[in-house]
């Protein structure tokens, strides 16, 4: 991956060539993507054109298998900045209201006409990549749990409740208000009429193709069977 920052490219180019100066465009991606050739593609185009784009690089230290070690040898991703002659800014990507601060500055100098910003987001991708990958092939549970300590919705919880802004029974009954939301959309949704659960597979091409066919039948006969499970 890594097509996504050429198009928060061309759209900052279009909403300039339509007047809307005051305004940035955002594109995020993970460090993997830094490798791509898109990616320099649009950050040079930003920065000698001084378009309004903040480049997000979230910097999970894994894109699927191959470790943030062997993504670069730059020390960091955002001094890859430099090159491109825009500012780039490492924060740590588990403290949201540093990542908060970095991209209010980074947004304001864009609206200023001032260019873009690449902000590296620093933090850990705690799951797998997907369900069809075992991370513990490449890397350590002692690895992974270090990084679940860092937690920012828990660090974040945490800094609120030290500031009396938080507690413990706000949790509860915020947890309990999007339990009740949650179970009000399901019942929403599933009362809908004419859709069905395979639709995603009608326009991936403009015509029938074979093979997405062939997911469709696996994905309804999966469907199937959790049906029959109940």
């Amino acid at each position: 991956m890594g097509a996504q920052p050429l198009h928060a490219v061309g759209l900052a180019y279009a909403m300039r060539l339509q007047g809307e100066n005051e305004t940035c465009a955002v594109t995020m991606m993970g460090d993997g993507a830094t490798s791509e050739g898109d990616f320099h593609e649009a950050m040079n185009f930003a920065a000698v054109w001084n378009l309004p784009v903040l480049f997000v690089v979230q910097n999970n230290q894994w894109a699927i298998s191959v470790p943030r070690s062997k993504q670069t040898k730059s020390a960091t991703i955002a001094q890859k900045a430099i090159a491109y002659g825009m500012p780039g800014v490492q924060v740590d990507g588990n403290d949201a209201l540093a990542v908060y601060a970095a991209a209010l500055e980074a947004l304001d100098r864009g609206r200023r006409g001032e260019g873009p910003t690449l902000i590296e987001t620093v933090t850990y991708r705690l799951m797998m990549h997907t369900t069809a990958d075992d991370q513990y092939k490449y890397r350590t549970k002692e690895e992974e749990e270090t990084w679940w300590r860092r937690d920012p919705l828990v660090r974040f919880r945490a800094y609120l409740e030290a500031k009396k802004i938080w507690s413990e029974k706000d949790q509860e009954a915020l947890e309990e208000e999007y339990k009740v939301e949650i179970e009000k959309q399901v019942k929403a949704f599933e009362g809908m009429s004419g859709w069905k659960p395979d639709a995603p597979f009608d326009h991936v091409f403009g015509t029938k193709h074979e093979r997405i066919e062939a997911q469709r039948r696996e994905f309804l006969a999966e469907t199937a069977k959790e049906a029959a499970r109940g």
